[in-house]
């Protein structure tokens, strides 16, 4: 720290502390300050954790994968539904040139046609015969088409179970992990109103704010450290702060923070 910096700093102290000397606190109850800290900062934690907990990557994570999965179902059940009706009318067509070339077969052999009729029904059940052969090839490559869109499905619906497993798993584990935290935040609550009841009303104010700002509101001062932001003060600064009155309410020129002077 330059010899600028500490001055500049020795500067802005005695501002800051004629604004805190309007707030009074009596020495003895001022340590509640560091015990109201500690309740705040593992209120911070707890809280910290429920917002980053590794299931809740996994949630989101298996959603966005388990919607890709759905669809991918959908697509796949949709193509199965088309080849077997594909496939239902083809046996359709199938059996009706079954059933025409049974009946020009019987006619054939029953030998009451004319012989020109005759020709003309031999060159229908070749006709037919051949259209036959046609369908069911058709009907095969259907039936391979089918099996294999059907593997797709199975896989595709087995992946889908495989993750919705996976983010019930996360869920419950989620579940689990606020129930726990939340508890664990009632009881410093609980420990916070009881801390709270104890300070000046303006005292709380002034910490509240500071508190607001993201910042540590109290801490211990330590030697020339302060206990909130592990930053040493200048020389200047400190000189002020251990003169400041005793019931004094004192703070960081660095952080702002409520200093606890021993």
């Amino acid at each position: 720290m330059t010899a600028t910096t500490s001055s500049l700093r020795g500067r802005v102290v005695p501002s800051k502390q004629k604004a805190a000397r309007q707030v009074k606190l009596d020495p003895f109850v001022a340590r509640t300050l560091l015990d109201l800290a500690a309740v705040d900062r593992v209120t911070s934690a707890a809280e910290h954790r429920r917002t980053h907990l590794p299931a809740l990557s996994v949630i989101a994570d298996g959603e966005v994968r388990a919607a890709v999965a759905r669809r991918g179902v959908v697509a796949a059940d949709t193509e199965v539904s088309d080849l077997k009706r594909a496939t239902n009318k083809l046996d359709a067509e199938v059996e009706q040139v079954r059933a025409r070339s049974r009946r020009d077969s019987d006619r054939l052999a029953a030998g009451s046609a004319t012989p020109r009729e005759l020709a003309g029904l031999q060159h229908e059940i070749e006709s037919l015969k051949r259209r036959q052969s046609t369908l069911e090839d058709a009907e095969l490559e259907l039936m391979e088409q089918r099996e294999t869109a059907e593997g797709v499905l199975a896989t595709a619906r087995r992946s889908l179970a495989e993750l919705e497993a996976d983010i019930a798993e996360a869920v419950a584990t989620r579940d689990a992990a606020f129930v726990e935290i939340d508890a664990a935040v009632a009881v410093e609550q609980a420990k916070r109103t009881g801390l709270v009841a104890g300070l000046p009303a303006d005292v709380v104010a002034l910490y509240s704010r500071i508190r607001d700002q993201g910042k540590v509101a109290a801490g211990e001062l330590l030697g020339a450290r302060c206990g909130a932001c592990r930053i040493e003060i200048d020389r200047i600064a400190l000189g002020q702060i251990k003169s400041a009155p005793i019931d004094a309410v004192v703070r960081c020129p660095e952080c702002g923070a409520l200093l606890v002077r021993a």
